[in-house]
């Protein structure tokens, strides 16, 4: 461990020493006295400096040699903000990897759809994390292991070849050098381990963790409106909605369930149930969730930068924690803003309801009111499309064409300029449909459309890079002021 202070370890100790809950995720500190690793927030006792060491990844902590705390659980933080922001290699990497692509394709098919060698993206991902695309990816894995062992009574072998290892061993291997003890020691530590259903009978709770203040009115009042019959439902009254929707998976599909916490709520988490098909996409289901409903940003940074404008900052104050919702599929998010394009969105949610009716894949079993999965690019490509409006049925076809021969790519570690110039050169496409995209699908936080508010982009260069959310204020101030605003805990 390298002992010589530096004015950002200062930083990040002072930070440890006040428990600071806002860089959770954003950095770990390992203990030489105990050869554990933390969050920032971690309730236990603070350590003494000289035993501390910062690492900007959990898997840079395992490397070291530190195991996971069973106080603070570093392993179910947020994830770094900085990934949603950085547009670069070493960014859109980490989304892919958290998409589970090295799982599923290993390190080349990670570099293949990186555009770079696999030695390129290995030494840029250890230079700024401490840890290669294989190391990071083990790190996942390992959680995704941890939920399945604690919250489901599937077969300890089952689980650890739905956690993405490659055998029994690895698995075994991995748990005891993370969390110092037997999976199925980790699974009897769990409350109420005995007895526990499996997850094809009542689905994997999760907590889905954020930092800071948290707008949920909001975001559920947006996935309501939009709700596309089949394929997402909202159920309850606000304040105690249930958002419910399908998921096409790599190995099979899903329908997930996000609760709406109360008003009072205080915790930093959003509940979540995950019924899967095939439990090997867990993390995928789980990453998915986490970019639909915007949960790895940092709404103090975001807050810091706008309220310094004399516009946004009574916005601001109204509404903390207010978020960009982003997308749970890029390919579906494109298709429906093409739907959108001059309509409503009850009504674009009802011309998409068509399209799920007629293409979608069937669920195994109707859900309630979901019994679909979203039509994928290859099935609208060659469909007939015949009960949508010529105009879009153009441009649809287009980009549906686009999407299935790889012209437009939209997954999570797309390039965002390329994928932006790829749509603007389908017929159909103007600039404020392609940046709605860009903003939900690819989860840019810095998309902000001058000709839907009337600002030159010039003068919002000051908000920049959080434009996207900028623009979500913009569009919520003639809403009803709110009554209830969340505060952090």
């Amino acid at each position: 461990m390298d002992d010589t202070p530096t004015p950002l370890d200062d930083s990040r100790y002072q930070a440890v020493s006040s428990r600071d809950a806002r860089f959770d995720g954003e950095f770990f500190f390992g203990v030489a006295s105990t050869g554990i690793y933390c969050r920032p927030s971690c309730p236990a006792v603070t350590p003494k400096r000289v035993n501390v060491s910062f690492h900007p990844s959990a898997a840079a902590a395992q490397g070291a040699g530190f195991r996971a705390c069973r106080r603070c659980r570093p392993d179910a933080v947020p994830g770094s903000a900085e990934w949603n922001v950085r547009a670069d290699l070493v960014g859109r990497a980490m989304r892919l990897i958290g998409d589970g692509v090295v799982d599923r394709e290993g390190v080349g098919g990670l570099a293949d759809r990186l555009g770079y060698s696999a030695r390129q993206v290995h030494r840029q991902l250890t230079e700024e994390l401490g840890a290669g695309p294989v190391a990071l990816a083990r790190a996942q894995r390992a959680h995704t292991a941890r939920i399945l062992l604690t919250t489901t009574s599937l077969p300890v072998t089952e689980i650890a070849f739905a956690a993405g290892f490659k055998s029994v061993r690895q698995f075994n291997d991995t748990v005891r050098e993370i969390y110092a003890c037997t999976p199925t020691a980790l699974r009897g530590r769990a409350p109420g381990h005995r007895g526990r259903p499996a997850p094809t009978a009542a689905g994997i709770p999760l907590r889905l963790a954020h930092r800071g203040p948290y707008a949920a009115r909001e975001i559920f009042d947006h996935l309501q409106r939009g709700a596309v019959p089949g394929v997402e439902e909202t159920r309850g009254a606000p304040g105690a909605r249930r958002y419910r929707r399908t998921l096409r998976l790599p190995y099979g599909t899903a329908v997930a369930e996000v609760r709406e916490p109360a008003p009072a709520h205080r915790g930093h988490w959003l509940d979540c149930r995950l019924h899967l098909s095939d439990p090997r996409d867990l993390s995928t289901a789980v990453q998915r969730m986490r970019r639909l409903f915007d949960l790895d940003a940092d709404p103090y940074a975001v807050a810091d930068r706008l309220r310094a404008d004399p516009l946004l900052r009574p916005l601001v104050d109204a509404r903390p924690g207010l978020r960009s919702p982003g997308a749970a599929d890029g390919d579906e998010l494109a298709v429906r803003a093409v739907l959108a394009r001059g309509r409503s969105a009850e009504a674009a949610a009802e011309l998409a309801g068509g399209l799920v009716t007629a293409y979608g894949k069937p669920l195994a079993a109707p859900d309630g009111a979901l019994t679909h999965v979203f039509p994928d690019a290859d099935t609208l490509a060659g469909a007939a499309l015949d009960d949508i409006p010529a105009a879009p049925r153009r441009t649809l076809r287009a980009l549906t064409t686009a999407l299935a021969d790889g012209t437009v790519h939209l997954d999570p570690g797309a390039d965002r300029d390329s994928a932006e110039r790829a749509l603007l050169a389908l017929p159909g496409i103007d600039a404020r449909t392609a940046g709605h995209i860009r903003m939900r699908a690819l989860a840019d936080p810095d998309v902000f459309p001058a000709e839907e508010t009337g600002i030159p982009a010039e003068d919002t260069a000051a908000w920049r890079p959080w434009r996207s959310y900028a623009l979500h204020h913009l569009r919520l101030r003639t809403a009803e002021p709110r009554t209830d605003a969340p505060k952090d805990a």
